[in-house]
């Protein structure tokens, strides 16, 4: 496994994360196979959707705002609800594939680290595994 830290710069970021994984493949393989990446906060997910139009990320963040407003009478007394909610939404592990030493995601997908309590120093968890 390797650990990676990400440093997010505001309450509610997604972190392109398709060149850092390139980078894992070609340091560390697999030649084909699977990374499976994995995020080990509880305010903080990962998914993956469109790369191409940054609008899709500011519509994704604005509706997930829309439905779970950061102040909502929660009973969690951190006051971070809302981030817990928004990061169980996306998830917190994705299972990519690699062939020829290259992540194989469709042509306007992307992998986003996306943070929902920061500004933080966070970690992801790349687990390269040869097929």
């Amino acid at each position: 496994m390797i650990e990676v830290p990400v440093e997010t710069r505001a309450h509610t970021q997604f972190v392109p994360l398709n060149t850092l994984l390139q980078q894992i493949i070609r340091e560390h393989g697999p030649e084909n196979g699977v990374l499976h990446v994995h995020i080990p906060h509880t305010t903080a997910g990962i998914t993956i959707n469109e790369n191409a139009d940054p609008d899709v990320v500011s519509d994704i963040t604005g509706t997930l705002e829309r439905l779970i407003p950061w102040e909502n009478g929660y009973a969690h007394d951190e006051g971070n609800s809302a981030a817990h909610l928004k990061a169980s939404l996306m998830g917190f592990s994705v299972t990519l594939p690699v062939e020829n030493r290259k992540l194989r995601l469709g042509t306007w997908q992307g992998v986003y680290f996306c943070e929902f309590d920061g500004p933080r120093h966070r970690r992801i968890w790349v687990t390269p595994l040869p097929a």
